[in-house]
C-alpha cells in the first residue's frame, strides 16, 4: 500500500510499519532510516526533511537503496548521517558532530546496525577513548547516546545500549582567574587603540568574543545607553558565519554603564565607520577580526600587566560576577548575560559571593598593614627619642 503525503511518498509494506521516501535537491531518491509505526511518524519525518531544504540546511544524504519490502534497519553509519542531515543545527555544532562521528564512532560502529550495538560494546569502546582528553571523550559519548536515544523513539529498537553512568558529562577543575577593576583598565591601555574598547566590553557587559566581533555601529544606540546583541560570528574551518547568538536568550539589549559611553563614542568617532553595518572592530581587511588575530595583541597586553594566565573569556566571567556582585536578581543575570538556564547564571553569584570573602579577606590585610606601619613609626621615634 503506498500514498503520497505532499512532499514524498508514504508506503505501508506487508510488514504493517510505513515507510517514507522523498526526491532531495542533488535529484536522488532519498528514505527514512528507519520505518514508523505511524503514518504520522512518517509525515513528521518527511516535514522534517522538507523544513531542511526550504531552510538550505539539508545536507547530501546518503543513497539508499529503494527496496520494496526490506524493513530491517540501517546500518548505524548510515542512521547516523541521516540523522545529522535532519537537524536543526548551528553550523559549528554540525562540523563538531561531524567530526566527532567520522573520527570517533564510525571507526567502531559504522557497520554495525543499531540493535547490534551492546551496552558491552559502547562500554569497551568509551574505555578505549583517551582518558587525557575528557571533554573530546565526553562529547563523543554524548553524541552516539543520542542517536540510538532517537530510533528508540522511533520504534527501531527497544532500548538504547549507551549506559555508561556520568560519561556525558566532564568535571573540570575551576581554571577561570577573574580580573581585578584596575587590570581591567590597565589591560585596555596596554592594546592598540583601536581594540582598547572590545577589552572594556568584554570586562563590563560580560558579551562573548564572537557577540563583539559581529557588533556593528547599528546595534549601539548611545542615546538609549543601550548595546543591542543580535547576532554573532563564528569560525567553521577558518571561515566565518553569522548567525544568531549562541541560544535565544542571547539575543537581549545590554545597558551601558554610564561610565563607559565617552570611551564608546570616542571609538566609534574614531575606529568604526560611518555606515549602519559598519563593524565595530574590524579586521585591517574590514572582515570580523577572527580570535586569533585578536590574540596578536592581547597575549602581550596580558603580559605587560603581570596577567599571562588571563584568558580572553575570563573577561567575559568578570563581567558576569561584577554584574553578580550588584546585588542583580537571577533573573536579571540572565537577561544581561544571555543565559537561557538559571544554572548558567547561578554559578556567577556564588562567585560573586566568594568575591566578597575576598574582599573582606582584603579589608583586614588593610587593618594588619595599617598596624604593621604605625608600629614602624612608633620603633623609628622610640630610636630617634
Amino acid at each position: 500500500m503506498a500514498g503520497k503525503s505532499g512532499f514524498g511518498s508514504i508506503r505501508k509494506p506487508p510488514s504493517g510499519r510505513y515507510q517514507a521516501r522523498y526526491t532531495g535537491p542533488d535529484g536522488r531518491e532519498h528514505r527514512a532510516p528507519q520505518t514508523f509505526v505511524a503514518k504520522t511518524h512518517a509525515t513528521t519525518w518527511l516535514s522534517t526533511q522538507l523544513t531542511a531544504i526550504s531552510a538550505g540546511t539539508w545536507a547530501l544524504a546518503p543513497a539508499t537503496p529503494a527496496a520494496e519490502d526490506d524493513d530491517e534497519p540501517l546500518p548505524f553509519g548510515e542512521y547516523a548521517d541521516a540523522w545529522l542531515s535532519g537537524r536543526d543545527l548551528k553550523p559549528r555544532t554540525r562540523a563538531h558532530y561531524r567530526a566527532l562521528l567520522d573520527s570517533r564512532i564510525l571507526p567502531t560502529f559504522r557497520d554495525t546496525r543499531l540493535a547490534d550495538i551492546t551496552p558491552t560494546g559502547v562500554r569497551r569502546w568509551h574505555a578505549a577513548m583517551d582518558a587525557r582528553r575528557p571533554t573530546m571523550r565526553a562529547h563523543a559519548y554524548a553524541l552516539l547516546r543520542t542517536i540510538p536515544g532517537t530510533a528508540v523513539q522511533d520504534d527501531i529498537i527497544s532500548a538504547n545500549p549507551c549506559r555508561v553512568r556520568g560519561a556525558g558529562s566532564v568535571k573540570r577543575a575551576s581554571t577561570t582567574k577573574l580580573a581585578m577593576i584596575d587590570e581591567v583598565v590597565a589591560l585596555a591601555a596596554a592594546m592598540p587603540a583601536q581594540y582598547r574598547a572590545m577589552i572594556l566590553l568584554a570586562a563590563w557587559y560580560a558579551l562573548r568574543y564572537g557577540e563583539l566581533s559581529e557588533l556593528r555601529r547599528g546595534d549601539v544606540d548611545l542615546d538609549a545607553g543601550v548595546v543591542r546583541v543580535r547576532r554573532a560570528v563564528v569560525r567553521v574551518k577558518g571561515e566565518p558565519l553569522v548567525g544568531t547568538p549562541k541560544s535565544t536568550a542571547g539575543v537581549r539589549d545590554v545597558w551601558i554603564p554610564p561610565h563607559l559611553l565617552p570611551t564608546l563614542r570616542q571609538h566609534m568617532a574614531d575606529h568604526a565607520g560611518e555606515a549602519k553595518d559598519a563593524l565595530l572592530f574590524p579586521a585591517k581587511d574590514g572582515r570580523n577580526l577572527s580570535s586569533a588575530s585578536m590574540y596578536w595583541y592581547y597575549w602581550p597586553a596580558r603580559e605587560s600587566i603581570g596577567r599571562p594566565d588571563l584568558r580572553f573569556h575570563d573577561l567575559c566571567h568578570t563581567g558576569a560576577v561584577l554584574a553578580a556582585s550588584t546585588g542583580a536578581t537571577l533573573a536579571e543575570l540572565m537577561a544581561r548575560l544571555g543565559h537561557s538556564t538559571p544554572q548558567a547564571a547561578m554559578k556567577y553569584q556564588h562567585a560573586a559571593a566568594d568575591r566578597d570573602r575576598v574582599i573582606a579577606e582584603a579589608l583586614s590585610k588593610l587593618v594588619v598593614d595599617a598596624e604593621a606601619g604605625n608600629s614602624g613609626r612608633r620603633r623609628a621615634q622610640k630610636k630617634a627619642s
